[in-house]
């Protein structure tokens, strides 16, 4: 047998890279390899449609096993996580219920947010409910509550005895105010936070001092971008609370970084594994022992790309994304509902959000390998690609006095939104997909009876007050686009937009569906054709239907003829536009042609152009 696999591989000789590119280059036929197959990145770094085992040489993610400083591959020996659920309830009753149902379901991290109807004072009831030594607790509340919250779980902890089992963490973020309202938090944070870690410390794993980076995802950060400042977030709680007396690994084993999920799959997965080595590279240049220099990471899906309408393709982004944080080796994730935007999720959603990640676990097993990734040339490439863009952030941030200096500046939201205002373009563009929104929508679909006024505890639904500096913009990535939508249901009529198809009818069916799936992304009625044999039946129909825009959809060569004849003999009854950008558009837009449709072109400004001109 041995002879017979030497045999086979003498049969396939090893291809030098200069070979592929000579091939790909030949495959090309002269096109720019750099312009073509190279993939230049928001992050700030190319990618390259390939990678060889050379590219490995000298990276520093190599030569360790899960468990080893500095962590790259996992601060365990397993690749085992926790299944979160935010648990709604406006009564401690209500909270007990609905945690004790999906605890019985497979939840084995429970988030309780006291906010609202659900102060501190339910917090006894609840936790005497849970079995404190099996399941993980996390409490968000109010900074200014924090002292408090810390008091009542560390008694309910000590009541059950649960001080070495306990597993959860207060999300203490005086930081809060100032990324989502522009305001400072109104008392010292160094003093809050040394009461808070005298209160806990007696628990072992009670963490305290919270990095909720996930907020910068929610408004439309890169991923170079949440990861560099989400390591000079846990480096000023070093800095901070290292200057007020406390070690560094006292610091370090209390902070939980809570960190966002996109859908950039690969690049995801490498980010986490990127931050656990840069994280534990800062907390031993503070002088701590290498066992306290692991990062602690909860993952929770994204808000920014989620959407409305077509609100089921949610649950492909939010399983992308779970799966990514789950093949890094993170220590709990949080799979959101896929109808969070709209309402307050139900029974079903719920379930369908616990049954993502237990599928994962249970019938795809990424539970049972560590660190699958470790030795991929393309992971470990954009591991050390995204670890070193962030390290320039982190030091950026550092070189400014740290993270809370350019928050109070306003610096750090700013540069967020301005990413934010970016992926916006992007999406308007078409460069970014959000699919059943700005590509391929369901054309029948309405929304305005499904969505519900609702606050997700959180997400900062207050009003913003005015500040002395910029905070952060959460609106989604497809919050422009639904905007269209509901504003075309809202109007009395809804535009119908009928397709001229004529002439080739390979390019008449493209771009007619082209032309649907653009003026659909507004909500308008589609009435597609077959063809029509001539300029003057294809406009007579779209009188009859009651088109209120036309499009005439053909080749570029014919457009010459074409476009002139039914613009002519529309006569104004009815908004015309071309689908594409024929070359002969100037000489079409000197006979009165204004509008045309194609790849280049904003679809957010031309289809809000057409709401002005069509909604009444």
């Amino acid at each position: 047998m041995a002879d017979k696999k030497e045999k086979l591989f003498d049969m396939f000789p090893p291809i030098s890279t200069d070979e592929w590119m000579a091939k790909i280059n030949v495959d090309l036929k002269g096109a720019d390899f750099q312009k073509k197959l190279v993939w230049r990145t928001n992050e700030g770094f190319n990618v390259m449609p390939f990678y060889r085992k050379e590219d490995l040489e000298g990276l520093p993610t190599l030569g360790t096993l899960p468990g080893e400083f500095p962590y790259v591959r996992g601060t365990r020996d397993n690749n085992d996580w926790l299944i979160r659920q935010h648990i709604q309830g406006a009564t401690a009753q209500e909270v007990i219920d609905n945690a004790r149902h999906a605890i019985d379901r497979g939840v084995e991290s429970v988030g309780i947010c006291l906010c609202g109807e659900l102060g501190a004072d339910a917090l006894p009831e609840i936790l005497k409910s849970l079995d404190l030594k099996k399941i993980e607790v996390n409490i968000n509340c109010c900074p200014g509550k924090a002292v408090e919250v810390a008091e009542l779980l560390v008694a309910a902890v000590i009541e059950q005895e649960a001080a070495d089992e306990f597993r959860g963490s207060i999300d203490f973020n005086p930081f809060r105010r100032l990324l989502k309202r522009g305001l400072e938090f109104p008392e010292d944070i160094k003093s809050v936070a040394l009461r808070i870690y005298d209160i806990v410390k007696d628990v072992k794993n009670l963490r305290c001092f919270a990095v909720d980076s996930y907020l910068l995802n929610n408004a439309g950060a890169f991923i170079t971008q949440e990861l560099g400042y989400a390591l000079a977030w846990g480096a000023e709680w070093l800095t901070l609370l290292t200057e007020a007396g406390l070690t560094p690994c006292q610091i370090a084993e209390r902070v939980k970084f809570n960190m966002g999920i996109s859908s950039n799959y690969f690049m995801e997965l490498a980010k986490f594994r990127a931050a656990r080595m840069l994280w534990a590279e800062i907390v031993k240049a503070y002088g701590a022992e290498e066992e306290c220099c692991k990062m602690h990471v909860h993952a929770v899906t994204s808000q920014f790309n989620q959407t409305i309408f077509d609100a089921h393709v949610n649950l492909l982004r939010s399983m992308t994304e779970t799966m990514s944080a789950a093949l890094a080796g993170v220590d709990s994730i949080e799979t959101l509902p896929f109808d969070l935007q709209y309402k307050n999720p139900d029974e079903f959603s719920e379930r369908i959000a616990r049954n993502q990640q237990l599928l994962l676990r249970e019938e795809s097993h990424l539970n049972k390998v560590t660190d699958p990734a470790g030795g991929s040339y393309y992971i470990e490439v954009l591991t050390t690609s995204i670890a070193r863009e962030a390290w320039k952030i982190f030091n950026e941030v550092e070189d400014a006095d740290g993270f809370l200096a350019m928050l109070k500046k306003g610096e750090i939201q700013a540069k967020v939104n301005e990413s934010g205002v970016k992926r916006h373009v992007e999406v308007a563009r078409r460069k970014e997909i959000l699919l059943g929104t700005n590509q391929y929508p369901n054309f029948n679909e309405f929304a305005l009876d499904k969505i519900q006024k609702s606050c997700e505890c959180g997400c900062g639904c207050a009003a913003p007050a005015d500040g002395a500096v910029e905070y952060l913009n959460f609106d989604r990535a497809a919050s422009q686009f639904e905007q269209l939508r509901l504003d075309t249901e809202r109007a009395a009529n809804r535009p119908k937009v009928f397709m001229l198809t004529i002439g080739n009818l390979a390019m008449r069916l493209a771009r007619a569906q082209f032309s649907a799936n653009f003026f659909g992304c507004a909500g308008y009625e589609i009435i597609d054709n077959i063809g029509f044999d001539s300029v003057k039946a294809g406009v007579d129909a779209a009188i009859e239907k009651g088109a209120d825009v036309v499009v005439l959809c053909s080749s570029d060569d014919e457009y010459a003829t074409f476009a002139p004849e039914a613009y002519k003999e529309l006569a104004g009854r009815a908004h015309f536009v071309v689908a594409g950008a024929p070359a002969c558009m100037d000489e079409l837009k000197a006979q009165g042609i204004e509008d045309f449709i194609h790849v280049r072109v904003n679809v957010l400004d031309t289809l809000i152009g057409f709401n002005a001109k069509l909604l009444k």
